[in-house]
């Protein structure tokens, strides 16, 4: 089968606009540095740019083609050399698809496919039309439960069952509370602004420097508010027999499936604000991607924001888990966590008397310290969100104060269990035990993890998460073992 044809004109304008304003700011540029290069020879470029950019884009059209067969999808692409793939649908842990305003009023749509341990697209279908992505987002899935149309017609689609729906108030509080780290970039802008506002009002005071900060922060507030509405504006979750399908967005509308048996970690998150309101989101992971991995930049939540006794519902329906009482960090871990934070004030009043030193502008650079007095406090809050719990067939662990993340691994999930202590931990006699799953994105936090363990109950719950790993894995291939024997015919028959 072939892309829609209005994905032609489509790619070609954009890669046109692309190319084209690329060509013309580097010519425009180098103009007056090469004398040879004049206005007309730029032209000249951009118009060649351009038609290589269409010329390019129909190439790329009239040599892609796809065609999902029973087992597999199978793409055949590529302008100078030709490449064939055959991607085995058992292996497609996620269907996502695309549409920003303009494709939704040509009627297009992108397709994204990611396949299990790929951190990357597997496979993108650039465009075609909406009822056909649908059509493959609601095929492929079939085809890998083994269901098939009848030769009649499509099988009908299974009924949905709406299990969640963001509402007007749910929206504007996420707006509200979320911080979206896209919109830093804004800081480079707004600073020099408000800089050049302070010098003509008579240079950088201490007044004017606090109000250029709030001010700063306002416009990342605000900025950071109007990226989430757009981003989870009109969300619903439902589940359509195994899997859950969600839709959301304002200017880029995405759709996509998580298959509930690829689940491999379910991740509670609450800031302060949440918590003080009585909120909470919860996100998957599957083996394709974690969330915010995957093309729809965090699509993978599977509540962005709800009450939390309703998060922990969804949850519970996803994974049958219990309910955790987390045993915290030893309690001498306080004084690590407080003599950690009276480092960072002492090197923030260091920070703030190098810059008075060389500029004079900080009149009570020694303000800072004030902060030590506090430092107990955080070490004490640090240490009681802090724990982990083993349950039967789940283990639960939890971390992080001002963004708390409970993570919920089935054992059954777990990779491998990876006992380690830094050298500061070392003198504590601590250890930090990670749980890694096939969907984890290295030791970088993401993962669940029992931070601040004493050394000796780190290596027991190591042992301990492994033996109950085996013990779920003999289970469930006894289970598949009596399904096998159960779905065989009988000699007789």
């Amino acid at each position: 089968m072939k892309l829609h044809p209005l994905s032609l004109p489509y790619r070609a304008v954009t890669r046109s606009v692309s190319v084209g304003s690329t060509v013309l700011f580097a010519g425009l540029a180098l103009a007056g540095a090469v004398d040879s290069l004049t206005v007309g020879a730029v032209a000249l470029l951009v118009v060649a740019g351009l038609a290589l950019a269409v010329g390019w884009e129909y190439a790329y059209y009239r040599r892609f083609e796809y065609a999902l067969t029973a087992d597999s999808l199978d793409i055949d692409s590529g302008v100078v050399s030709r490449r064939r793939r055959e991607i085995p649908l058992r292996r497609v842990q996620n269907v996502d698809i695309r549409r920003n305003v303009v494709q939704r009023a040509l009627g297009l749509a992108a397709v994204s496919l990611e396949t299990a341990g790929g951190g990357e697209t597997e496979a993108s279908l650039r465009f075609v039309s909406d009822e056909e992505a649908r059509r493959l987002q609601r095929e492929i899935q079939r085809r890998k439960r083994g269901v098939v149309a009848d030769e009649g017609g499509e099988r009908p689609e299974p009924e949905a069952d709406l299990l969640y729906e963001i509402s007007s108030t749910e929206l504007l509080l996420l707006s509200a509370v979320s911080l979206e780290p896209r919109v830093f970039g804004l800081v480079f802008l707004v600073v020099p602004l408000l800089t050049d506002a302070a010098n003509s009002l008579g240079g950088l005071t201490l007044l004017v420097g606090l109000a250029q900060l709030a001010v700063s922060a306002l416009v990342l507030w605000v900025a950071s508010a109007m990226v989430t509405f757009a981003r989870y504006y009109d969300f619903r979750l439902a589940r359509v027999d195994d899997e859950l399908r969600y839709e959301r967005g304002l200017l880029q509308r995405y759709d996509g499936s998580i298959p509930l048996d690829k689940v491999q970690t379910l991740t509670l998150r609450e800031n302060p604000l949440m918590r003080l309101a009585g909120y909470a989101t919860l996100s998957v992971e599957t083996a394709g991607y974690a969330p915010g991995q995957g093309p729809s930049g965090g699509s993978e939540a599977a509540v962005p924001l709800a009450v939390r006794e309703r998060v922990l519902a969804l949850a519970h329906s996803i994974e049958s888990f219990d309910d955790p009482t987390f045993e915290r960090p030893p309690a001498r871990t306080r004084r690590r966590y407080a003599v950690r934070y009276a480092l960072a004030v002492v090197g923030l009043t260091a920070l703030t008397y190098g810059v008075d030193r060389f500029t004079g502008l900080l009149d009570f650079w020694y303000a800072p310290l004030a902060l030590v007095a506090l430092a107990p406090v955080a070490g004490h809050y640090q240490w009681k969100h802090r724990g982990y719990f083993v349950g039967d067939d789940h283990v639960q662990t939890r971390n992080g104060f001002w963004r708390r993340t409970t993570h919920v691994v089935p054992y059954y999930r777990v990779q491998t269990v990876i006992q380690r202590e830094t050298f500061f931990q070392r003198r504590w006699r601590l250890g930090t035990v990670v749980v890694d799953t096939a969907s984890s994105v290295g030791l970088g936090g993401r993962d669940a993890r029992a931070a601040d363990v004493d050394e000796g109950n780190a290596s027991d719950l190591r042992e301990l998460v492994g033996r109950r790993l085996g013990r779920q894995v003999r289970r469930r291939k006894a289970q598949s073992r009596r399904r096998n024997a159960e779905s065989k015919p009988s000699s007789r028959e």
